[in-house]
């Protein structure tokens, strides 16, 4: 019966989605924005809203596996970003932030491309990198029946999820794939239905292009997340592939991958209310919590995470400022501190500012009485079960947060004595060949993290964070050892005699047998005072945390099918989870505040404007104000003037930084790379009013490429194309070919 209850549930769902699209000429379009909808699902209410948007592009144009179709040209970046192919030989555009760290790699005093920008002007001149990718989508399929096969009402949470990781490794195992492609299963809707992903997974990915940080990072942390905005956002890659066109490990042999379908480029830009498609790999949302664990994010989890990072990014930034070594060191970390730091302010803020919470309250109020009137008792308790496990989970919540904030993330030399607590632990619990294996894994991440460490920094911040976390820590997960600790004399104790703070004493710490290597890691007063910590979170926090989560994540699912059974006429969307989705939405400024709109568009003008010589954040290239002057912008300006951003109300977070925004034709016009910052709190709760991505014009990326850079070997392979003047679709799918 929890089967058939579970399959029923689904049915109403999409059921329920197409009530909804038969009234959409009724309804306000701003109801119709937001979601991150599964691409092989789109035919029926999304086609319909998209058409109404202004698409002239049908479900199949988007998604097939037939034909070559949108989705055949986006890949996932890395793992953590998005990418589009823009032409028929690999080219891979994405995000400037996205393709950092690799730029970061290749760079050094003497080639800095970070500060110079770097452009291959032929094949030869690209540059490989290890452990980067670019993973195509090639096939969705439901699996939801057979993940469920055998699970029932009377297993306990445990049971239920053992017997489904099984069945999800079968139907992974047995999915039906080419022997170059991979499959992985994720779930949706919190657990209520399971999709398959056939894979093809590039590890042959060079680097094209990039433009200097002060184009590409403009602005860099004060304009984070801001509007007006007036950054280039974007680098080039290219995918390589063996010569049957599979995947491959690099090999000078390797030749330009040719996909199935790449995205032509639209030199005609935007207006106000120009329907805009997102297509990319959205990370994480949470849509769908109850109003207690908005709240608790809001007010107790989100505050305690900024502060850590507050007083750490102010210490590495005060070192960045003086220390050109140190600043190549460390600008990815910080960056990646800063992004999520500023993320979480902007979220609470865009959380009051809609009243979220209380129209969650509302919404709750309205389930309940719903409920109530119409006898659904397996959901009238679901409420109170969320009041009960969000009070209980609190504390070691905040407790886990303080320890990945503080001990894992931004004190350095505490990541280093994790890893080898984690080395001693694989010793203990799996003998040698486990502890070998972890050492070979262990020695080889610390070697990417020693390349951009300086004890200079981590000290001052490791005295800042630990005062914070003595003070702030939960006292039941704080080490009873903290009770006698002078911060400063340890700090002085371990920076001065630890074997953690370099590869090379860290190397010589790990020789020996594994019997030695512990006895002299526990000798060491960093590894000792770390270990103090980590057991404690090992011990007592992970496995409380991880117990209530499940139990929350069970009411969580229960509630999911209840609000889409109590709300049937209501557009539910899954939950963002990593994997290929699709959003769309307009062209169109906002009003953030009473008495202030932003309108949808900036210009270089505006960069000009913001100018500050010498500045790290606020410098502009010599080049860049020579064309400003001449007003040399070739074919890429608009009305004499040259666009730099704009505004669209597409729903997105991380992991669409990279994604292609695409016309109502199928062209690309522009390229995603943040959300406004009153709009950070869509992870949480979605307003078509205030929530705003923030893309780069394309007609800035191929001004920089064409006219600042000189490439124009990149602007010759790719399709530009005027869909405004032609209207004429056919031109713009001139590029898709038939599968075989």
């Amino acid at each position: 019966m929890k089967q058939i209850k579970l399959y029923v549930f689904i049915a109403v769902a999409f059921i329920s989605l197409s009530i909804s699209a038969q009234k959409t000429e009724k309804i306000d379009t701003r109801d119709i924005q937001g979601g991150m909808w599964i691409p092989s699902l789109l035919e029926g209410m999304n086609e319909e809203e998209m058409q109404l948007l202004g698409s002239k592009m049908t479900a199949k144009d988007i998604y097939d596996i037939n034909e070559s179709s949108l989705k055949d040209a986006i890949a996932h970046f890395g793992g953590g970003c998005t990418s589009e192919i823009i032409s028929p030989n690999g080219l891979l555009l994405t995000n400037h932030h996205c393709g950092y760290g690799v730029i970061q790699s290749h760079s050094s005093l003497e080639h800095d491309y970070l500060k110079d920008g770097f452009w291959a002007m032929s094949y030869e001149e690209e540059l490989p990198n290890e452990s980067l990718s670019a993973t195509f989508i090639k096939r969705i399929d439901d699996v939801t029946a057979q993940v469920f096969e055998g699970v029932t009402a009377d297993m306990d949470e445990a049971a239920k999820q053992s017997l489904i990781d099984k069945n999800i490794d079968k139907a992974t195992k047995g999915a039906k794939k080419e022997a170059w492609q991979d499959a992985n299963v994720k779930s949706f809707f919190k657990g209520n239905q399971y999709l398959l992903f056939v894979t093809e997974k590039f590890t042959d990915v060079r680097l094209v292009g990039a433009p200097p940080t002060s184009i590409g990072k403009f602005g860099s942390d004060t304009d984070n997340w801001m509007w007006p905005r007036h950054t280039g956002d974007f680098s080039m890659f290219r995918v390589y592939a063996d010569a049957n066109n599979r995947p491959a490990a690099y090999s000078k042999d390797n030749v330009p991958y040719k996909a199935d379908h790449y995205l032509p480029i639209s030199l005609d830009g935007v207006e106000e209310s120009d329907f805009t498609l997102v297509f990319g790999f959205p990370g994480r949302t949470n849509e769908y919590l109850p109003a207690v664990a908005v709240d608790q994010i809001v007010n107790v989890l989100n505050p305690a995470k900024i502060e850590v990072r507050d007083n750490a990014l102010k210490i590495i930034d005060s070192y960045m400022r003086k220390d050109d070594d140190i600043k190549i060191k460390y600008a990815s970390k910080f960056a990646s501190t800063a992004n999520y730091w500023k993320k979480w302010i902007g979220e609470n803020q865009g959380i009051h500012q809609t009243n979220a919470i209380a129209k969650k309250k509302e919404l709750e109020a309205k389930f309940s009485k719903i409920v109530s009137e119409k006898d659904m008792a397996g959901y009238t308790s679901l409420l109170t079960d969320f009041e009960k496990l969000y009070k209980e989970i609190e504390t070691v919540s905040l407790a886990r947060d303080y320890w990945i904030e503080v001990a894992y993330r931004n004190v350095e030399v505490l990541g280093v004595s994790f890893s080898a607590f984690q080395l001693e632990q694989a010793f203990l619990k799996g003998g040698v060949g486990a502890y070998e294996n972890a050492k070979a894994a262990i020695l080889n991440r610390l070697k990417g993290t020693f390349k951009n460490y300086s004890v200079v920094v981590d000290q001052p911040v490791f005295e800042k964070l630990m005062s914070l976390y003595a003070e702030k820590m939960p006292k039941e997960y704080l080490p009873e050892s903290f009770n006698e600790i002078d911060i400063k004399v340890l700090s002085s104790e371990i920076y001065a005699t630890s074997k953690l703070t370099s590869l090379a004493s860290v190397e010589e710490l790990f020789s020996g047998t594994p019997e030695e290597v512990i006895k002299k890691l526990n000798e060491d007063k960093a590894y000792a005072f770390g270990k103090d910590i980590h057991a404690i979170f090992y011990n007592k926090i992970e496995p409380k945390f991880q117990q209530l989560t499940m139990e929350i994540g069970a009411v969580q699912k229960e509630y999911m099918t209840a609000l889409m059974k109590v709300f049937p006429n209501e557009r539910f969307y899954p939950d963002a989870n990593s994997t290929l989705r699709v959003n769309y939405g307009m062209v169109q400024g906002y009003s953030p505040k009473d008495g202030v709109y932003y309108t949808n568009k900036t210009y270089l003008k505006g960069v000009m404007e913001k100018y500050v010589p010498g500045d790290y954040e606020f410098d502009v290239p010599q080049k860049l104000q020579d064309l400003y002057d001449s007003k040399d912008y070739g074919q890429y300006a608009e009305n004499g003037k040259m666009p730099v951003n704009y505004l669209s109300t597409n729903h997105m977070t991380g992991g669409n930084s990279g994604s292609p925004i695409i016309d109502a034709h199928g062209n690309m016009i522009g390229l995603a790379f943040d959300t406004t910052w009153e709009g950070t709190m869509s992870d949480l709760y979605f307003d078509a009013d205030i929530v705003r991505s923030i893309s780069v014009d394309i007609r800035y990326v191929l001004f920089i490429i064409d006219k600042f850079a000189g490439a124009q070997n990149l602007i010759d392979e790719m399709t530009l194309v005027h869909p405004k003047q032609s209207r004429d679709l056919s031109k713009s799918k001139k590029n898709k070919k038939k599968k075989n």
